[in-house]
């Protein structure tokens, strides 16, 4: 049997949509033209780059739990909907 530091998957293809969550890492986030934003979202040990093209949570920000619904493009997850944790639920 492999050990987990042994097995490596594949990324998801970029026509399937899918949820990753996480922590916004601190100085990542960066506001681009439009509603363009990018950020990076970390679980403590790894770090997905993201972009999203709309308007963020009220609560969302740095050092805060996300959970992102999108694709997995070119090694950025391209979110088409983005959740802020509020205590313990994503609003």
């Amino acid at each position: 049997m492999e050990s987990p530091s042994q097995v490596t998957e594949a990324p998801p293809a970029p026509n399937e949509t899918f949820r990753i969550g996480g922590l916004v890492e601190d100085g990542t986030l960066v506001r681009g033209q439009g509603q363009v934003i990018s950020f990076s979202v970390t679980d403590g040990g790894a770090s997905v780059h993201v972009t999203f093209d709309g308007v963020l949570p009220d609560l969302f920000a740095e050092n805060q739990g996300m959970v992102g619904t999108g694709r997995y493009v070119d090694g950025v997850f391209e979110a088409s909907e983005i959740l802020a944790k509020h205590d313990e639920n994503y609003m």
